[in-house]
């Protein structure tokens, strides 16, 4: 383009083909992406040989050229500034990020694969997970904790990640995640976004104010594109930063407009 359990599934070829093309491609007609797609994007540092610290495994948004993306580059860099000494690595998800939805689904696959590699290779390296708009929610996605009956999964995968590889991941960070009232707007049979329980408590999603494609009325196209600049990435590091250090209680489900509970879908109202 927020608590996932229905979706990852519904991210199948042919599911997605139903469901999120059909809000991408209304948000490309709309122009609403139309800041993010003409963004620039920054490089994203290739994995070391040796295990980091810290190791981010991003999504960009859509038509955003392979890499993290301005919103995850912005991210990345504030990141960085407030772990000096401690290195880390960024992976950059490998999905085409286009207007062919249905290869979204090669994004779940290829985050969890990842997420699981590092977790089985480099076990001490704490795992932040984010994404921007479409990005946003196929990191979600990748959260799930159950695979609804009668679906099938994408190539790839056989379920959601083993719980096991949960702790490994110390922070979620989801910028402009395309919420319910949007999904429903495009496709009424779009499922929500579903964090997954396991990874409710440690994740935080950012909607810029007015941003059509995550604030509830919000009609500021501009808002859309606004995550690299207008201070939610500074407030994304600061929050992983205290995630990875172990300095913050249990976190909340978090939005600009109000908060919601953890464990939640992001089609309930939000607060002042």
């Amino acid at each position: 383009m927020s608590t996932v359990t229905p979706s990852v599934v519904r991210m199948g070829r042919l599911t997605v083909g139903a469901a999120l093309s059909t809000i991408f491609a209304a948000l490309a007609v709309a122009a609403i992406l139309a800041g993010s797609l003409a963004a620039p994007t920054p490089k994203a540092s290739a994995a070391a040989d040796s295990c980091s610290t810290v190791e981010v495994v991003f999504a960009r948004g859509t038509n955003e050229a392979p890499g993290i993306g301005a919103t995850g580059q912005a991210f990345v860099d504030a990141l960085n500034a407030r772990l000096p000494g401690k290195t880390v690595n960024v992976y950059a998800v490998n999905y085409p990020a286009s207007l062919n939805f249905g290869q979204t689904a090669d994004g779940i696959v290829d985050a969890s694969n990842q997420i699981q590699a590092i977790a089985a290779s480099c076990p001490t390296t704490k795992i932040v997970l984010g994404g921007y708009s479409q990005g946003a929610a196929l990191a979600g996605y990748t959260t799930t904790d159950t695979v609804p009956a009668g679906f099938n999964l994408p190539a790839g995968i056989t379920g959601p990640m083993p719980a096991a590889v949960a702790p490994h991941v110390a922070a979620v960070v989801l910028f402009g995640t395309p919420d319910s009232w949007f999904l429903n707007l495009v496709d009424h049979d779009a499922p929500p976004i579903t964090i997954g329980q396991a990874y409710a408590a440690k994740t935080l999603q950012l909607c810029a104010t007015g941003d059509p494609v995550c604030f509830p009325g919000g009609l500021d196209r501009s808002a859309h594109s606004s995550y690299k600049d207008n201070g939610m990435a500074d407030q994304a590091a600061d929050f992983a930063v205290h995630q990875l250090t172990g300095t913050a209680p249990a976190a909340t489900v978090q939005q600009t407009a109000g908060q919601i509970d953890a464990g939640q879908s992001t089609d309930q109202p939000m607060g002042n």
